[in-house]
């Protein structure tokens, strides 16, 4: 313990960090400002390429940030796991997926798990920062690594400590952003402890790996079921006559006891769609059915057929049908501003036109193109880029992400049929303007 925590302390740690997407690649970064060396692991071999060349493929990560700690020598990509033997701290930030049937599916856990096993040795921390079900570091993690015949606590150091990436936000940062950790043993912990101090301001330890695992899904929840209240209160004020958004800046007065939430398109990341089922399904062994969930699960799920059914009343009212319609949805990506089109609403309504018959494209500025979805294979699209002329030329205008970049006023001006998700529209007026 007294030798890594010195290495810890002393910046000669050298830090391995499985996974390099949105969670993984700012980790690399943040440990790389603080001068230790990391060497960052990820089975996508043009990933790697492209990151030993310095430059990145997430939009809010800048290439001059990955190039800065290549020049300095502080930080290599590499596919081969072999390298694990070198890292002194490991973290793993890989995909937590559902499968089909709305289960877990923890595989890239499990062959990261694989290879750490393969390559572990004496004085290592292991910390999982994958969001899962609260067990799967003590279950699945621990009993791989001590096969070995090591003691966790003693000769290697185990954590479970979530992530709280947010990607694009302005304010919070890794560094601001408080760190949770939870140990297998008090020795695990208090050397987590030390390891996330390094890099973030303020680090809080919980009792265990299941209480850290169980504080991750407890946010993305209280998110996902708040969202998916406004969504249902925007579906009854709409029949009201009544303008939710209007709704929810007024309650945000009250200066206790209230957070607003807003309603949108559906749901889209990593975290809100996903995480909430890892809780609902490992309540099942405890014979135990998570109401809240599983109902805010079928209102945010249903949200992308709503909007669909919004354009189908707005084309009616213009003596059009969706079949043969020309569509553009206007950003795809989940959130604004932002490259990030993981479980994107926008994708799920494009599809659901595309089925109904009509003719669709998408404009995003930081989306160029996208193929291969896991959902949706056989999608394969472009951006298009909006003129005049292009705009004039749709029955109907969908904002599914609002962008910043984007100038609500031109597009309404020259479009025929503008349906607003997001609110984007609140300052403009216009009878093209309909709310979804």
């Amino acid at each position: 313990m007294e030798s890594l925590v010195k290495k810890i302390k002393c910046r000669y740690a050298r830090i391995g960090v499985i996974g390099l997407g949105y969670v993984g690649l700012p980790l690399v970064i943040r440990f790389g400002e603080e001068d230790f060396k990391v060497i960052g692991f990820d089975i996508d071999e043009s990933k790697v390429e492209k990151l030993n060349k310095g430059e990145s493929y997430i939009k809010h990560i800048s290439s001059k940030k990955i190039q800065n700690l290549r020049d300095k020598n502080y930080f290599k990509a590499t596919s081969d796991y072999s390298q694990l033997e070198k890292a002194d701290c490991i973290i793993i930030c890989v995909p937590t997926p559902l499968n089909e049937k709305k289960e877990p599916d923890l595989k890239y856990v499990e062959k990261t798990s694989d290879e750490i096993a393969k390559y572990l040795r004496k004085g290592q921390l292991i910390s999982l920062e994958s969001t899962t079900y609260p067990g799967t570091t003590r279950e699945i993690l621990l009993p791989k690594f001590e096969k070995k015949g090591l003691k966790a606590g003693k000769d290697f150091f185990l954590i479970f400590s979530p992530e709280r990436e947010n990607p694009g936000d302005p304010v919070y940062k890794t560094k601001n952003i408080p760190k949770v950790v939870g140990g297998i043993t008090p020795t695990c912990t208090e050397i987590g402890k030390i390891l996330y101090e390094q890099i973030v301001n303020k680090v809080v330890v919980v009792s265990s790996p299941e209480v850290a695992e169980f504080t991750k899904l407890l946010e993305n929840i209280f998110r996902a079921v708040n969202i998916a209240l406004v969504n249902e209160l925007k579906i009854l004020a709409d029949k009201m006559g009544i303008d939710i958004w209007e709704v929810i800046d007024a309650a945000s007065t009250k200066p206790f006891g209230f957070m607003p939430f807003y309603p949108g398109p559906g749901l889209g990341g990593h975290c809100i769609p996903v995480d909430p089922f890892y809780l609902s399904w490992k309540a099942k062994e405890f014979d135990f059915r998570t109401h809240f969930i599983e109902l805010a699960g079928e209102i945010n799920t249903n949200m992308p057929n709503y909007v669909v059914s919004k354009i189908i009343d707005a084309l009616n009212e213009k003596e059009k049908c969706l079949k043969n319609s020309k569509i553009l949805i206007l950003g795809i990506a989940y959130k604004k501003d932002t490259d990030d089109i993981r479980e994107s609403p926008g994708v799920e309504i494009i599809d659901i036109l595309k089925n109904k018959g009509a003719n669709v494209d998408y404009h995003d500025p930081y989306i160029s193109n996208f193929s291969g979805m896991r959902k949706y294979p056989h999608l394969s699209m472009k951006s298009i880029e909006l003129s005049e002329k292009k705009l004039k030329d749709y029955d109907c205008v969908v904002i599914i992400t609002d962008h910043s970049c984007y100038n609500y006023k031109w597009i309404v001006e020259n479009s025929k049929l503008i349906i607003d998700t997001r609110n984007a529209t609140s300052k403009i007026k216009s009878e093209k303007i309909k709310k979804a």
